[in-house]
Order: C-alpha cells, then sequence, then structure tokens
C-alpha cells in the first residue's frame, strides 16, 4: 500500500466510500449518479478486472430494489477484494 502516492491513496479511499455510501442507498433508490460514475472510473486502473465495476454500474440504474440492492453489494464486495489483493487498499490506511 505504501508503494503508492498519497495523492492515488487518497482518490481510491474517497472512491470505495463513494460506493459503499451507494450500497446504503440502493435498497430505497437507484444510485447511478454522477459521483457513481467518477468513483467507479477512478478505480478503473486499480481492479486487474473489470467485471465487478460495470456489475456495479449496471445493477445502480435497475429500477427492482431487490436486483438493485443484491447486484450493487455484490459488485462492491468484488471491487474491494480485488483492490485488496492487488495491494491497493487497506480500510484502516491513513488518508
Amino acid at each position: 500500500m505504501s508503494a503508492l502516492p498519497r495523492h492515488q491513496r487518497v482518490v481510491i479511499a474517497l472512491s470505495v466510500h463513494i460506493l459503499r455510501a451507494g450500497v446504503a442507498r440502493c435498497a430505497e433508490t437507484r444510485i447511478d449518479g454522477i459521483e457513481v460514475r467518477l468513483a467507479l472510473r477512478c478505480l478503473l486502473p486499480h481492479c486487474p478486472e473489470r467485471w465487478p465495476l460495470e456489475l456495479y454500474w449496471d445493477a445502480a440504474g435497475q429500477e427492482n430494489e431487490i436486483g438493485r440492492a443484491q447486484g450493487v453489494t455484490a459488485a462492491f464486495n468484488g471491487i474491494v477484494r480485488q483492490l485488496r489483493k492487488a495491494g491497493r487498499y487497506d480500510e484502516v490506511a491513513p488518508l
């Protein structure tokens, strides 16, 4: 984690924070807003596989609450798992 410049760690942490907030809100409403799109775009170079980012975006815009919540949650877990595996994200890392 320390190999990344501080600004990259901050961008990753803020992006994960935005996506986590989306997970918390997705059961009530669609979350396919510009902040989610930007967060996913910021994480793109740090995720070896693109599928969880695409799944998050696709699920974020679903009308069905259950499908949206399940898709967003699964995608978020996949994103965080990839970031951790790549050594790009550690929840306890200081900003």
